[in-house]
């Protein structure tokens, strides 16, 4: 017993140490998972997934974005932001120009020192600010904090300072104001992280408009009329409050409680933005001077809005068809494209085609984008309709006849007169989704040659909106719109008008859709979460691994009804055989 006595003793001691040693590591632990929004995920690298999900309120940030710099002569100043996929946003700042690279191209120098390509992208189409985008190296990504990469041209990376003397990076994607929009009344915001919830809003009560540096003693703030998904309102500032010798007024959201100021990379515009549109579609934003006023008889008729990413070999047959049954002019949410896209909208564009992009870099904003454009095509639409570029509108009956498209046939779904005091400010159409009908790549032909067998019972709906009647909330489930009061929805039957919605392609381009949801609500497919969502495929896992059978997946209908009557207006023969008007 003499022996076992010391011998407890000792074990009692380093049971006791090891027990102080990782409690305090978890304590550790615990404080940096409160202060960084992450999660643990067992991914092909082994590394820190974070999940989009707001920064806690605690952290009362009052820098001003734009000036987290490095102070290297040789660095050029940007704004980072931190999205999804490890992917760092860098906006250059409006008063440093991005310099030539002179042949080099621009790398991202981070805190470790490792670096990383940096990606030229596209510049915001409303403050005209240069963007690039670097991933984040494995290496950093296991580091805390994470400071702002210094970003420079190849040739000057071993001559700055580590990346670990720029600031912290406190941007995250999930906690921002990324845009803002005048309008003649007031100034709409649009940020993450603040209605994280599908139909729960915090009230507008909570927040105020901040216009200028939160530092400066010439800040102004205004009361916030609407809170509604990530759309809020606000009231224009007194301009003779307001420093004009600023060519950019940044603007924000400040939480009441706390005085909690959202970082933001948006500014304010005096008034409502006009454009002017290159022969490549992308749009030059001037500021107008005075009040404009919208006249109705001088819009167009129909007009589309939609969110693209990628989609330059769909896009001729889309834009073709839809311009020639009646579309005026289309407009493209562009989600950061790399395939080409802009060349293709320039060649449309040339043939007298009406095609605008907007460079639209924020991801998962859906909702906001459709609410943007809603905004934006008011000056020179009536009605808009929410379709995506795998979508075509139709009228089994009424068209199946015609020898040749015409301007009129998609108007004649609109409303003419309107009976019972009530007005329809909104055309509502059903969907029929299409399987890969046996297709192993994307058809040449297009997918209205080559997608012909669908679901029997139609999943969804897409719809058609008269721009003045939306509601001032601009709140929308992706695909319609809540409407002012004296407004009503009309639903058409599938006889006079439906989609075709070429949904589940062949799998080398069904596979993208992996990439990233775009709607601010639903869940990524990669997710193993909320399983039984209609916006999943069923029969689908979380990985993009090609199903057994998926060419004979969805086919329950042979459906060639749209196939027929496209070939009898846009095709031909030629030397090379059958051909569409849209194939190269």
């Amino acid at each position: 017993m003499r022996r076992t006595l010391p011998a407890f003793l000792l074990f009692t001691c380093a049971s006791l140490f090891l027990l102080a040693f990782f409690s305090l590591h978890l304590s550790r632990t615990t404080d940096l998972i409160h202060h960084f929004p992450i999660t643990l995920a067992d991914d092909r690298h082994h590394s820190i997934a974070i999940r989009d999900q707001p920064l806690p309120t605690p952290h009362r940030t009052r820098h001003d974005v734009s000036s987290l710099t490095n102070s290297s002569s040789t660095a050029i100043s940007t704004v980072s932001v931190l999205l999804p996929s490890w992917e760092i946003l860098l906006i250059v700042s409006p008063e440093t120009p991005l310099p030539s690279a002179g042949g080099n191209t621009y790398v991202c120098l981070f805190q470790n020192n490792d670096t990383s390509d940096a990606r030229l992208s596209k510049p915001l189409p409303f403050t005209n600010r240069t963007t690039l985008a670097c991933p984040m190296p494995n290496r950093v990504k296991r580091l805390r904090p994470f400071h702002q990469p210094v970003l420079a041209k190849s040739s000057d990376k071993d001559t700055l300072a580590p990346g670990s003397n720029s600031p912290e990076l406190l941007v995250r994607w999930s906690f921002m104001v990324y845009e803002s929009f005048s309008t003649e009344d007031d100034v709409v915001l649009f940020a993450k992280g603040l209605n994280n919830r599908q139909g729960v809003n915090r009230p507008p009560a909570e927040f105020r408009c901040l216009f200028g540096d939160i530092n400066n003693k010439n800040a102004v703030r205004t009361a916030v009329t609407s809170s509604v998904q990530e759309v809020f309102r606000c009231h224009h500032p007194n301009l003779t409050d307001v420093n004009f010798n600023e060519k950019l007024i940044k603007i924000s959201l400040e939480i009441v409680d706390g005085n909690v100021v959202v970082p933001s990379v948006a500014y304010y515009t005096f008034r409502p933005p006009m454009e002017t549109t290159t022969s490549a579609g992308a749009t030059e934003i001037a500021t107008t001077v005075g009040t404009t006023e919208i006249q109705q008889n001088n819009l167009n008729e129909v007009c589309v809005c939609t969110m693209v990413y990628n989609v330059a070999k769909f896009l001729k047959e889309w834009v073709i068809y839809h311009s020639k049954v009646g579309v005026d002019r289309f407009i493209l949410y562009d989600n950061d494209s790399d395939d080409g896209l802009e060349s293709v909208v320039k060649e449309l564009n040339d043939e007298g085609y009406n095609v605008t992009t907007l460079f639209w870099v924020w991801p998962k904003t859906q909702e906001a984008g459709f609410s943007h454009g809603a905004l934006y095509a008011r000056r020179t639409c009536k009605w808009v309709a929410y379709i995506d570029v795998d979508e075509f509108v139709f009228a089994p009956n009424l068209w199946a006849q015609s020898d040749q498209p015409s301007k009129h046939m998609l108007k004649s779904l609109l409303p003419e007169n309107n009976h019972n005091n009530t007005v329809v400010g909104q055309v509502s159409i059903k969907c029929n989704d299409f399987g890969p009908s046996n297709q192993k790549y994307h058809p040449a032909e297009g997918v209205t040659q080559g997608y012909t067998c669908r679901r029997r019972f139609e999943q969804r709906h897409k719809s058609i909106v008269r721009l003045d009647a939306v509601d001032d909330s601009l709140v929308n489930v992706i695909h319609h719109f809540k409407l002012k009061k004296g407004y009503r929805t009309r639903q058409l039957s599938m006889e006079k008008g439906v989609v075709n919605h070429y949904k589940y392609q062949a799998w080398p381009e069904f596979q993208t859709k992996f990439r990233r949801r775009v709607s601010a609500y639903v869940v990524d497919w990669m997710q193993a979460l909320n399983p039984q969502s209609k916006d999943r495929t069923p029969g689908l896992g979380f990985q993009p691994v090609e199903p057994k059978g998926w060419a004979e997946k969805f086919c329950e209908v042979r459906d060639e009804r749209l196939k027929m009557l496209t070939q009898r207006w846009f095709g031909s023969h030629t030397p090379d055989g059958y051909r569409m008007v849209w194939q190269s």
